[in-house]
């Protein structure tokens, strides 16, 4: 038995689950509502203020699915509760980011400002210059637009310069030697 797939989920107070035809979850909270198709084999069943999921039998698939289907509507209940959260920090000499009329402006040492717009459900702050919060109901999507901003100029090796996350390590690397050739 799956280890994860079997916990209960536990529904705070004020979240409201509808699980609708074709495993249809619909899940709404303080911070928005979720909606997600989640795998049809799956049984999804609401008991008093705790979510369960079983699977119909032991075959590789349903098995696979079945830990993947919980914590997919672990997430749910969670963003709408308390929302996920990226942090990105911005390293370099005249790197610096901020906030204009909702897009966030980049100086990233290119020869232009790079401009983002995030989509409706994902919130942007900028606390200091070299600091992105990246903020949603969402943890797919919250991942997703914080990587698409750590794109725009990942960290380098040698000086560490980019976009990171605040918990990433970036390996380093040793400049050359200065061996001189004859």
């Amino acid at each position: 038995m799956s280890r994860i797939g079997r916990m209960p989920i536990d529904v705070p107070a004020g979240v409201e689950v509808t699980i609708g035809e074709g495993n249809h979850v619909t899940v709404k909270g303080p911070k928005g509502t979720l909606e997600q198709d989640l795998a049809p084999a799956m049984h999804i069943k609401k008991e008093g203020a705790q979510l369960i999921v079983e699977r119909p039998n032991d075959l590789k698939e349903n098995r696979s699915l079945h830990g993947l289907t919980r914590t997919l509507l672990h997430n749910m209940v969670v963003g709408v509760t308390d929302g996920f959260t990226k942090e990105l920090d911005v390293n370099g000499v005249g790197y610096r980011v901020a906030m204009e009329g909702g897009k966030l402006v980049m100086n990233l040492g290119f020869s232009h400002q790079v401009t983002m717009e995030a989509p409706a459900d994902i919130k942007l702050e900028t606390p200091n210059p070299n600091k992105i919060v990246v903020s949603g109901a969402d943890k797919q999507r919250v991942g997703q637009f914080a990587a698409e901003i750590r794109e725009k100029r990942p960290p380098e090796p040698y000086k560490g310069k980019g976009i990171k996350y605040v918990d990433e390590v970036i390996r380093r690397k040793e400049g050359k030697t200065g061996v001189k050739k004859k």
